[in-house]
């Protein structure tokens, strides 16, 4: 298994809490402290990048494998 490393400035460790739980809906009271949470969101958002573009790729290749082509003809 891979792992994939951040490393964050002290000067640097509150501002980056302080933006994720900002801009994601931390809650004082919601059990996690700033630093749980911020790791939660980081794996989430990497794991919803993956989806996604999983998502994209499967849609992409399924509508290739389709043949759109339809008879039609005028009846007399």
């Amino acid at each position: 298994m891979a792992i994939f490393k951040l490393e964050i400035a002290d000067s640097d460790v509150d501002r980056v809490f302080d933006a994720i739980c900002s801009n994601y809906g931390w809650q004082e009271d919601g059990g996690e402290t700033k630093g749980e949470f911020t790791h939660r969101t980081v794996r989430d958002f990497l794991q919803n990048n993956v989806k996604a573009f999983e998502t994209k790729k499967a849609k992409e290749q399924a509508m290739n494998s389709i043949s759109s082509n339809v008879s039609l003809s005028d009846p007399e």
